[in-house]
Order: C-alpha cells, then structure tokens, then sequence
C-alpha cells in the first residue's frame, strides 16, 4: 500500500515535470467542444468513452473483462438541451452562465413571459412559508388575462429565510412558467427528470422589474439512456487475486443548448487525466497487486456508473484491497483534501506521512465519508 500512495502524492503533486503535457492534452481533448460536456447530448460521455479506451489501447493496457473495455449501463431518465436556449430582458439578450442559468428539470418553451412578481419577504412567515401569500398570487395569476408566469424574487433573502424557500421555484414550475431572481452563485447539475413549465434562475444585477421576458428553450427528457464505465487492467508481476484500485469519473454536465457547454476541467477531466498517469506508471513498473483502472461514467447524475459497477462487478469485490478515487484534482496548491479519512486512518496517516517526509503539498486535509463520488 505505501508504493502506491507514494506514487499517488507524488502524482497530485505534479513534481515529474514529464507528466504535465500528457495531462494537460487529456484535459484539453476531454474538454474541447466536439465533447459537448461529456453529458447525454449528442452522447458526449460515448464521443469521450471512445478517446479514453484508444489512450488504453496507446499504453497497451488492456481491458479488465476479455475483449470489452466498455461496461454499458442504463441510466433512467435524463433531461437534455440542444438547439436553443436563450433568454431575453425587454430588448437585452442575457448571456448565459453570467444573467442566468435555465434549471437542468426545465422543461421547453418558446414564447414571451409577462411576469406576476412575488416579493421574496412576503413569502415568509415565523415558522415557514407565508401560504396565505402564496395562495393569494397564484389565484391572481390564474385569473390574469396579461400575466402567464411567476417571477419569485429572493435577491434580498438571506439565512435561514433562503433555506426555507430553495425548492419552491421548482414546486411552483409544475404549475406555471417560473423566474427566480437571486443573488447566489451559480451551481448546475444533471436533471432526471423534466418539470411540467420551464424554469429559469437570473442574477439580479441584470433584473429590471416591470420589463418582460422573452424565451426560447429547446428540451428533452430521454427516459432511458445508454452509457458506459471504462475498466481496464495491468496483471500483478506473479499471478494473484489482490487488487488495487484506481477510479475517476470522465462524464460531465454536458450542454445548455447548442451554443453553452460546461467543459468540467477539473471536475473531473483532471482526474480522469490523473488515472492514465497511473496506467503508464504501472505498466512500466507492473507491481505485486493486480491494477484495475476504472472511468466511470454517470457521476453527474447521482453516482450511478459506479453503483451499477458495484451491484454488477468485472471482478470479485473481496478481492479488492483497496480503492482511489481521484476527483477534481486540478490544483492542488493549497494541498488537497481525502475523503473517508477518518474512514481508512490507517492509510491516511501513511499518506500524510509520506507527504511529510517528501514535502510534496502543503497540506492533506481529513474528511469524513461523504456520498460526494464515486468512491462511495
């Protein structure tokens, strides 16, 4: 175990100048546009899974199950958006990703929303949500003959108040075309299913009340979609059952229409990078261990490609004496954090050890265990 993690710190730590252009052309081709995000449009993890298993194929590093790299999986339900997605404020055209984000459940529409606007500290009472309030402009809107969609203002929301209105925009977008202005950072992620009315978040340093918006979004829901782990092995020096295992998702968000993409460098095309730094290592230098290497697909989605791995394994699950994950491994110059470590101490005292004894990162930061990937 202590060769292993030596190789690993010394990897994170990017010392072995060799190493870096071979990561830098992986990220780079994992994150170019003909990948579209390495999401489910245009089935980019398959455009993806198809350059990953010809860089196994380069080391000369074989597929773990005879013949098949490619360990196919359904995933069930997937929202999806090519062609457009675009959203105008009066006669401003918002830029994406910056003045807003279309929810990754929304669903489509092409047409101009005239807002009625509930005013985010109205929607509060002592103890929850103000329904009173609540009831009362949904009555108004459905008795409007100019209004046709909800705008939930939550900009000046803050604190326990915010935490108690996430997840109405999404509630209220079953009934009605929903605009939520904030103030938050922008996160996106997988939907898995599709809302009945669109759903559209926008910063509030772009909203301007009483102008209206004009949208066009073009979505899909695929109730069943096919993709792929990637599981690859390098045999042990003499022949045995014990082996270690190296794991990094390579799918990503994929696209908000054909125009938006989220290239996902290091989350997590630096880590699937890092996992053929270690298949060039190990088939230069085969080790006492069996080495399996696995990209798994589905991460974005809700951990799903390594689930199916675990519940339909290429390989006895006894025999693995251990696995690392290598997820959002892009940095690394303010040290790096293990998850599950007060899980493994022992390993993780080994790993801070050598750390210490080689200065190869500033820090290594304990974590306890999260489902936050596919480790879990």
């Amino acid at each position: 175990m202590r060769s292993f993690l030596v190789i690993l710190a010394a990897f994170i730590s990017m010392g072995v100048s060799a190493q870096i252009e071979e990561v830098r052309r992986i990220t780079q081709t994992l994150c170019s546009p003909e990948f579209h995000g390495r999401g489910y449009y245009q089935q980019g993890d398959s455009i993806a899974a198809s350059f990953l298993v010809k860089e196994f194929e380069k080391l000369g590093v074989k597929p773990l199950k005879k013949h098949d790299y490619l360990q196919s999986f359904p995933i069930e339900g997937v929202n999806v958006f090519g062609g457009k997605a675009e959203v105008s404020l009066g006669t401003r055209k918002l830029t994406p990703g910056i003045h807003f984000l279309i929810d990754p459940s929304s669903a489509g529409i092409k047409k101009e929303l005239i807002p009625l606007v509930l005013e985010g500290e109205k929607l509060y009472v002592e103890g929850g949500l103000n329904e009173v309030y609540l009831g009362k402009m949904i009555n108004e809107l459905r008795e409007s003959r100019e209004k046709n969609a909800l705008l939930i203002d939550l900009s000046s929301v803050a604190g326990d108040t915010l935490k108690s209105l996430l997840g109405l925009s999404e509630a209220l977008a079953e009934g009605f075309p929903v605009i939520e202005v904030m103030n938050r950072k922008f996160t996106w992620s997988v939907g898995r299913s599709q809302l009945a009315n669109p759903l559209i978040f926008v910063q509030d340093s772009i909203y301007k009340q009483g102008e209206n918006f004009t949208v066009a979004i073009d979505a899909a829901f695929l109730p069943v979609y096919q993709s792929q782990n990637i599981i690859a092995a390098i045999p042990a020096k003499k022949k045995c059952a014990k082996t270690i295992v190296f794991s990094a998702h390579y799918d990503h968000l994929g696209r908000m229409g054909s125009d938006t993409y989220f290239p996902g460098a290091n989350d997590n095309a630096s880590g699937t990078a890092m996992l053929f730094t270690m298949a060039r290592y190990f088939k230069e230098h085969p080790s006492n261990y069996n080495v399996v290497f696995i990209a798994f697909a589905g991460e974005e989605a809700g951990l799903v490609g390594s689930k199916y791995f675990v519940e339909n394994p290429w390989l006895k699950l006894k025999d693995i004496e251990f696995l690392i994950n290598l997820d959002i491994m892009g940095s690394g110059e303010e040290g790096i954090t293990a998850v599950n470590a007060t899980l493994f101490e022992e390993q993780f005292k080994l790993l801070t050890s050598i750390n210490e004894e080689q200065q190869l990162l500033s820090q290594i930061k304990s974590r306890g265990p999260a489902a936050n990937s596919d480790h879990y």
